[in-house]
């Protein structure tokens, strides 16, 4: 009665939740069709293959594990690709997960932890978010997540379904053990794209933008380590499992680091220059984007230890140097 079924989680994320999961007693089940994961990363728990839009076979692994709760990673991510492949993300991020929720309401699974995003605000320039704050998304990304909150609120009125949602925005850093790591091909993320730059598989990083109205010039993100995120998704089921309402929470630092930062605390860690160069600011950039998690700190406990800048760096190269997944 201590299975969890991890969407996606043969992803970045999602690995490190699977064994967040398992050292806290739980089986996690990773459900994944391998678009964008690895099934290397899948090393603590049993492997099911298959798709979102797949209710067959979605119900054929309900009915196998029969799993306490759901935790849903798996979607597409890519703002770039959501801005010119609208259709792509509203039928795997939107009909999938429907498809997914509809599975889990007919095998009485009725704990849902969704992983969601910041990209439901919108544009919200040089505001800490909270979960108050309106939902205007910007790409089709955003949006389809917006819409999956929204499909969770009817079915907890029409089912029962209890949920809890988390909204956060970049996630870095790996396993501190480097068993586990974020590999994206192609990379888009700052972090792993800086050290690709440091280790000479990629020419040079480009910093879009070095006119902004903050401190060294350049853009302001938040960040939170992946552990610590992944802590959170466990209070969050832990929240379900208690019998406590469905709830938001934002995860985030309230103040977020600089692109320069970045560079500045990599060159520290790894001992080694980062070869970058400077290009003009991307259509869309906005100067300061973070979150605040002042809710999750004080109704779920989460006290996030692994967030700042040298750890989340150091750990990031600890699995760069380490290797990455073969398939």
């Amino acid at each position: 009665m201590n299975t969890v079924l991890v969407t996606g989680g043969a992803g970045y994320i999602g690995s490190h939740a699977c064994k967040a999961l398992k050292a806290a007693g739980y089986v996690p089940v990773t459900y994944d069709n391998l678009e964008t994961g690895w099934q290397d990363a899948v090393r603590f728990g049993p492997f099911e293959r298959g798709d979102l839009l797949d209710r067959a076979r979605l119900d054929e692994v309900f009915a196998a594990h029969k799993p306490i709760a759901v935790m849903h990673f798996a979607a597409l991510s890519q703002v770039g690709e959501a801005m010119s492949q609208p259709g792509r993300y509203w039928r795997n991020n939107v009909e999938g997960s429907l498809t997914l929720i509809e599975a889990a309401v007919a095998a009485g699974c009725l704990n849902f932890v969704f992983s969601s995003t910041c990209a439901t605000y919108g544009e919200h320039d040089n505001v800490v978010l909270d979960e108050n704050t309106p939902q205007m998304p910007l790409n089709a990304y955003g949006a389809s997540k917006r819409a999956i909150e929204d499909i969770l609120r009817d079915f907890e009125a029409a089912h029962g379904l209890r949920h809890v949602i988390f909204r956060y925005f970049n996630v870095a850093g790996a396993d501190p053990e480097a068993e586990i790591g974020e590999h994206h091909r192609p990379e888009t993320h700052l972090i792993p794209i800086m050290l690709e730059a440091i280790d000479g598989k990629r020419d040079a990083l480009t910093v879009f933008g070095t006119d902004y109205d903050t401190p060294d010039g350049t853009c302001i993100r938040d960040y939170v380590h992946v552990s610590d995120l992944v802590d959170a998704h466990l209070l969050g089921l832990q929240w379900l499992l208690d019998d406590k309402g469905s709830k938001v929470f934002n995860l985030g630092t309230g103040s977020g680091f600089s692109v320069r930062e970045v560079i500045d605390h990599s060159r520290t860690v790894t001992n080694r220059e980062v070869p970058y160069v400077t290009g003009p600011r991307r259509a869309g950039d906005a100067t300061k984007l973070v979150s605040g998690s002042m809710r999750a700190e004080q109704e779920l406990g989460w006290k996030p230890s692994r967030s700042d800048l040298r750890t989340m760096i150091a750990d990031a190269w600890r699995w760069h140097e380490a290797g990455h997944y073969d398939k």
